[in-house]
């Protein structure tokens, strides 16, 4: 059967089963939701026997579970671990949503619901390309696959360091296959070649023993909130610039004519264009000299994710209060070391003049940022599949988030990564309303299939 065939006839099939899978509430940040953790764990351990794999296992971490499955063909074959996430993040209605975030619905060729793009739609096109081969190709096949699909990957993928490190012969690989990103659009095919790694800290000011009388003692006693804040904002200026000492010492420079091929990127992604009038903003920001995809992608950045403090119920209580705090994470480029990026802004941060209140820095998430070579056979593999059924050649693109799992995979096993996702900057991941389009699960099967059936006849000597 040709792969269009299958995608077609199957259609109806495939989203009914996604659509199960959706429904698991399996948010890994709230301790309440651990049942639908384990139940989802099983839905996909069952999925996979299924589909024929040699060993399937839920695979107990200290936190929530990793499912793990291989089809090893034959030791001469080249070997692909294809990684992915089963857990979502947090979604209620009361957040904005039009309808229940694991209810599944469709609306204008969109599937709706919590986890559509982010990651389980894109977890089922991995595997529903696999149930093409099984029953259709089984013989156009040379392909160990390897499926590693972690339950905490939202809450910071806390203990998959460990897992790797302790099963690295389980795991061992020549590549790893990730489809968690996006492209710029349909008629726009993109593959993501690079990561920005993460540094967060949490930044606490103390300030009288206790919340006193703002009128008593207002004008005497340094207020914690107003402290923090200076604080916070000493660590940016108005150039949008990082004023930590030495936060810029190993940032890469890049070209004129590097550049000019990320402009042609940030033209095509019309998500720019419209970006304030979306987001109900009079303009948008950047870093001073550089569009908006360079300032998230090529440029690191320091941000305040949460800050608090005092009284924040109904009315008013006139108080100077005992405590603030402000969560910060920065968005690292390559060959940012991120331990060492915590550590000048520590330094600077306990440098700047706290007005008498004690000031505490507590670190948080590391990861390096990652990045892959276009003239790797890997790429290419990605780049061929994906100009054969878009047909158009794919646009290498410089992404903003982080994937710390890819560079984890090079670090401690030493194995390069392929980005090759479908989703659109639309999708609403991470927000209310996420969203994953007919066409891009059905674009992702079909160009999944092609990749492996590339892999299978050439191995990872693409160039050749």
């Amino acid at each position: 059967m040709q792969i269009k065939e299958f995608i077609s006839i199957r259609q109806e099939k495939h989203l009914k089963e996604l659509f199960e899978f959706l429904r698991f509430p399996s948010v890994s940040t709230d301790p309440k939701y651990k049942q639908g953790i384990l139940d989802c764990a099983n839905f996909l351990h069952n999925e996979l026997s299924r589909l024929g794999c040699n060993k399937v296992e839920v695979l107990d971490t200290p936190g929530h579970p990793i499912v793990y499955a291989e089809r090893i063909l034959d030791s001469s074959f080249p070997t692909v671990l294809v990684y992915g996430h089963y857990d979502v993040q947090p979604a209620k209605v009361s957040d904005g949503w039009d309808t229940d975030p694991f209810e599944p619905v469709i609306k204008d060729d969109k599937i709706f619901a919590r986890g559509a793009a982010d990651d389980k739609g894109q977890v089922w096109l991995q595997l529903k390309a696999l149930e093409y081969f099984n029953e259709f190709s089984a013989n156009d096949l040379k392909v160990n696959l390897k499926f590693l699909y972690e339950g905490e990957e939202e809450s910071g993928s806390e203990n998959l360091d460990n897992f790797i490190i302790q099963n690295k012969q389980m795991l061992e690989c020549d590549v790893v296959l990730i489809s968690d990103t996006s492209i710029i659009a349909n008629n726009v095919p993109s593959i993501s070649v690079s990561k920005r790694g993460l540094a967060s800290l949490e930044v606490e000011v103390i300030g009288p023993n206790r919340d006193v009388h703002s009128g008593i003692y207002g004008g005497v006693l340094a207020n914690p909130i107003v402290v923090l804040s200076q604080i916070i904002a000493e660590c940016r200026n108005a150039n949008g610039q990082v004023t930590i000492p030495g936060f810029y010492d190993n940032v890469q420079n890049y070209s004129t004519e590097q550049r000019a091929v990320f402009k042609q990127a940030h033209d095509l992604m019309t998500s720019y264009k419209d970006l304030a009038k979306d987001m109900k903003l009079s303009k948008t920001v950047s870093e001073l000299g550089f569009t908006g995809y360079e300032s998230t992608s090529i440029r690191p950045t320091f941000e305040v994710n949460g800050m608090w403090g005092g009284y924040m119920d109904t009315g008013v209580k006139t108080i100077i209060p005992h405590k603030a705090t402000a969560k910060v994470t920065m968005r690292l480029v390559e060959n940012q070391n991120p331990q060492r990026i915590l550590d000048l802004a520590k330094k600077h941060i306990l440098s700047l003049d706290s007005q008498g209140c004690t000031v505490n820095v507590v670190f948080g998430d590391a990861a390096q940022a990652y990045s892959n070579s276009l003239d790797s056979n890997l790429y290419k593999a990605g780049e061929l599949a994906m100009q054969n059924t878009f047909g158009v050649k794919p646009i290498p693109t410089l992404d903003g988030g982080s994937i710390p799992v890819g560079e984890s995979f090079k670090r401690i096993m030493g194995k390069e990564t392929l980005f090759l996702g479908f989703g659109l900057e639309e999708d609403n991941i991470h927000s209310p309303n996420e969203s994953f389009g007919i066409f891009n699960f059905n674009k992702g099967i079909e160009t999944i299939i092609e990749f492996l059936k590339i892999v299978s006849n050439k191995g990872l000597d693409i160039a050749s």
